[in-house]
């Protein structure tokens, strides 16, 4: 019994070893998508994980499988949304994204606005933020944030950009 045993487990390593001597070669591929200069212009690391979320899906919807999709149409409205934002995408025929306006509400701000804020206005606390994208792709992108600041009972709107300069 231990011979049968141990021939069993010889037996087990020998075919593995064997199962590793065909190689084929593969191509390499490289996959870029449509809309990779629409993700590069507004995908940033200080963005908060819904907005990624969603402007990656809109990055990646396939225009040209869409139930509405027609041939003959220039371009095509479609609006992604999630509780925490939505985007309205202007695509062409192709698939590509030529325009976005996308509208953020109460997301996590980036640290450099965070402490921009609490550096210019000391004792205030953030109520409310919306953080607004337009995307051109001709123009390129403009990303600003719109901030609700309360202390006590006074209220005060300050705008700035991504890197914390007021507006």
């Amino acid at each position: 019994m231990k011979k049968l045993f141990v021939g069993l487990i010889i037996l087990g390593l020998t075919i593995q070893g064997f199962a590793q001597i065909n190689t084929v070669d593969l191509t390499e591929v490289e996959i870029l998508g449509v809309n990779y200069k629409y993700l590069n212009e507004v995908g940033a690391s200080e963005a908060a994980i819904p907005v990624k979320i969603l402007e990656r899906e809109a990055a990646h919807f396939d225009l040209k499988s869409a139930a509405f999709y027609v041939d003959d149409e220039t371009e095509y409205d479609v609006y992604f949304k999630i509780p925490q934002g939505k985007i309205l995408a202007v695509y062409n025929g192709e698939g590509e994204i030529m325009r976005t306006s996308e509208r953020f509400k109460d997301i996590a701000l980036p640290l450099e606005v965070v402490n921009a804020v609490f550096k210019k206005y000391p004792g205030w606390i953030i109520g409310s933020d919306f953080y607004l994208v337009t995307y051109t792709k001709s123009k390129g992108v403009k990303k600003m944030y719109k901030l609700l600041l309360e202390n006590g009972k006074e209220r005060k709107r300050v705008k700035t950009d991504y890197i914390g300069n007021f507006i």
